[in-house]
């Protein structure tokens, strides 16, 4: 017989986090506000710094129209990771699973090593391009503070970033990094305020009136590795027990937040800098930030830009050092092999630090590829495949409406993003 009100009680999660206290059996859920602060401080980081640079060609009113539409393309993609980390659950039994998991009991192990050497190449390529520019950042930085007139060798300001930053990691508790961290986070927060209270007063309405739409798509990779939150989407489906309106609401608060951000940040810039300065600065990539980093705008928005940039790098580079150190310990652990605590971190950090001496310019470079190629693979296509097939072989939940006519929308766009990289590539990365 079944209770009176048995109707009355939706279930809306797929799974409960249980905890004892005591004799006691408490049910520990996750917060709406948590997940969301965590994808935004997941997403938020060093992509920002580059997004002036090529949103400049463009313009702001091509780039805030690229910015939103590449943000809708991400949330999209993200309910879809949604929908496979869900049926995964269901299907596994199991209450947190990762990207590289379940492609390899969907995809199997061809779908396995794509997405390991995807994930690899994302990290390794993200970590260089943040000790490349957090290195110049120290070098610019001591430059100002000194008066010198020639620049430091750019190893001294790589090796300074991994020796004080890498260090505090290797040797640091993971509860005081984690407190180190937080108080990077502020810092990042309180500066990037600061900059848009002075940068409001430097801004020329007249050119927000440049517009280059052919210049747009250039901008497209940037800003995708700037607003990539895909392979933290599995860990908040976790958080939230499954409950579907929690997710979908923590991916659009969270995602909105640092959309604001970069909408904010790129106006200031390109508010502050003449767009016709592009025809007269050299071949390469202009950077409009250093413009404003040199003191040409005040010197309190030198020091804010400055501020925000080091700790903007400094939070990435902990994060997704991080991120690769769990992903050896977890090779490690299932390949039944031990390996010390030195080698570990060498292997994490030490060929970052060496693409980063070997080339200085390498920031640019390694957030184009990296956006393009490794975003695209398992952020966009590799969730779209595994959607598919899961589809194929039973229903599912589906989060994002059109059925497989989307997915066949969403799969050729991050195709073609990589193939137009392909047949631009070039291998500049030990150029010097």
């Amino acid at each position: 017989m079944n209770a009176p009100d048995s109707k009355q009680i939706p279930v809306t999660r797929l799974f409960s986090h249980l905890e004892f206290d005591g004799n006691k059996l408490n049910h520990q859920p996750g917060s709406v506000l948590g997940s969301t602060a965590l994808i935004a401080g997941n997403t938020v980081g060093a992509g920002i710094l580059a997004l002036p640079s090529v949103t400049l060609p463009a313009g702001l009113v091509p780039s805030t129209t690229l910015m939103i539409l590449v943000w809708l393309y991400v949330v999209v993609s993200s309910f879809i990771v949604v929908e496979i980390t869900l049926h995964s659950m269901l299907l596994q039994g199991r209450a947190q699973l990762g990207l590289l998991t379940i492609a390899e009991k969907t995809l199997g192990k061809v779908g396995a090593s794509i997405a390991s050497i995807t994930y690899l190449l994302l990290h390794y390529g993200l970590l260089v391009a943040y000790v490349a520019k957090g290195g110049e950042l120290i070098i610019f930085t001591i430059a100002k503070i000194w008066g010198q007139a020639h620049p430091l060798p750019n190893w001294i300001g790589t090796t300074t970033f991994t020796l004080v930053f890498g260090g505090m990691m290797y040797l640091g508790r993971e509860k005081l990094i984690q407190k180190l961290n937080n108080a990077f986070v502020l810092i990042v927060i309180l500066s990037f305020l600061g900059l848009v209270l002075l940068g409001v007063g430097q801004i020329k309405s007249s050119y927000f009136l440049f517009q280059n739409w052919n210049a747009a798509s250039s901008a497209i990779s940037i800003i995708f590795v700037a607003m990539f939150l895909q392979n933290i989407v599995p860990t908040v489906v976790h958080q939230l027990e499954g409950d579907i309106q929690k997710i979908r609401l923590s991916i659009v608060l969270g995602s909105i937040v640092p959309l604001g951000m970069y909408l904010t940040w790129n106006a200031i810039i390109l508010g502050s800098v003449n767009p016709e300065i592009l025809k007269n600065s050299s071949l390469g990539i202009f950077d409009p930030t250093k413009s404003l980093q040199d003191g040409s705008s005040g010197a309190w928005l030198s020091i804010f830009i400055t501020i925000f940039s080091e700790f903007a790098i400094v939070t990435s580079f902990i994060g997704f050092t991080y991120s690769l150190l769990d992903f050896y310990q977890d090779f490690y652990l299932i390949s039944q092999r031990k390996i010390n605590h030195l080698s570990l971190y060498s292997l994490v950090i030490l060929p970052a630090f060496g693409f980063g001496t070997l080339n200085p310019n390498i920031f640019f470079i390694a957030l184009d590829y990296t956006g393009t190629f490794t975003n695209s693979i398992l952020g966009v296509i590799l969730p779209v495949l595994i959607s598919w097939k899961q589809r194929q072989a039973g229903e599912t939940t589906q989060l994002v409406p059109g059925g497989k006519i989307t997915l066949v929308v969403i799969l050729l766009i991050g195709v073609s993003l990589v193939i137009k990289q392909i047949l631009s590539l070039k291998l500049p990365l030990l150029a010097i």
